[in-house]
């Protein structure tokens, strides 16, 4: 018996949970409109209607931004799971977070010297565009 008791507690839950989802759903169903037409079947974008083929490949910012939001998302992970043990980890724990936090910094100083951050137009480089443009007009 002392086994069952235990595991009720996450039979009621799920149970609850199911019951909960189930009903929403049947509300959803049954409270909601019926009535289709050929604009309610458009796919929604944004309030535009879309035009041309949705299998256009992305830009290389939109994988760039993606990228740093995971590697800085597990950084932060990383980071919070340290900060919570950080008595028992000590000096050799102090050390580890370190080295991860100065690699990380030595990562985006590489990158952002290499250029990778810049995505868009800027001044510098604009002014580079237009000289060159000057130089092969005359």
């Amino acid at each position: 018996m002392q086994p069952f008791a235990e595991i009720f507690p996450l039979i009621a839950y799920t149970a609850a949970t199911v019951l909960i989802i189930g009903g929403l759903l049947v509300a959803a169903w049954w409270l909601g409109a019926k009535s289709t037409s050929r604009n309610k079947e458009l796919p929604y974008e944004s309030g535009v209607i879309p035009s041309g083929a949705a299998r256009r490949p992305l830009s290389v910012p939109f994988y760039l931004i993606a990228i740093f939001f995971i590697v800085f998302d597990v950084e932060t992970a990383f980071i919070f799971t340290w900060a919570v043990a950080w008595e028992q980890l000590g000096v050799a724990g102090l050390l580890h977070i370190t080295f991860f936090i100065i690699a990380l910094l030595l990562g985006l100083a590489w990158l952002w010297v290499k250029g990778g951050l810049e995505w868009g137009p800027t001044a510098g480089r604009n002014a580079d565009f237009s000289q060159s443009l000057r130089n092969s007009s005359e």
